[in-house]
């Protein structure tokens, strides 16, 4: 069973979106263990200067690199990553499963992450060219994972589309 680890900068704020992480954590018990580790953000200024920025996600990246499994293979999600199909992602999602068995996910702060979280990581993932809330990102994250265990198992939840 593929063991999933989230490290999330922040939590979820908003009833709604802890709502739809609860329905598709539940989803995935099923399919794979899933952990989700919450790291507090580092605190800014309202108008922080990039050297404020800089050591904010050079203090987040120490934080996240300690939370990052041994022998995962990280992900990291940034907007300079690479897109996939969800039939991708699910080809990923099989592939990372036989390569160990452990994958961990990197959801970065309201400035994004550190550049040595995305050299660690094995795939850097961007969700979309539109830019979403990091909460919004891991409720979307989660539906993926979820829809890619769909697909691999030929399950209903994923509709294919007819060429």
């Amino acid at each position: 069973m593929l063991h999933i680890h989230l490290v999330a900068f922040g939590k979820c704020r908003e009833p709604y979106l802890r709502e739809a992480c609860g329905e598709y954590e539940k989803r995935l018990r099923p399919y794979c263990r899933l952990e989700t580790t919450q790291l507090t953000p580092t605190p800014l200024p309202e108008r922080p200067s990039p050297a404020q920025v800089r050591a904010a996600l050079e203090a987040e990246a120490r934080l996240a690199l300690a939370a990052i499994p041994s022998q995962a293979i990280a992900a990291a999600l940034c907007v300079e990553g690479g897109q996939l199909s969800s039939e991708g992602f699910s080809r990923w999602l099989e592939e990372a499963a036989l390569r160990g068995g452990r994958v961990c996910f990197l959801i970065g702060s309201a400035h994004g992450l550190d550049e040595s979280l995305k050299r660690r990581a094995a795939l850097r993932l961007s969700l979309s060219e539109m830019t979403f809330p990091h909460q919004l990102a891991r409720v979307m994250l989660l539906e993926q994972i979820y829809r890619g265990f769909q697909i691999s198992g030929g399950g209903k939840y994923h509709k294919q589309m007819l060429e």
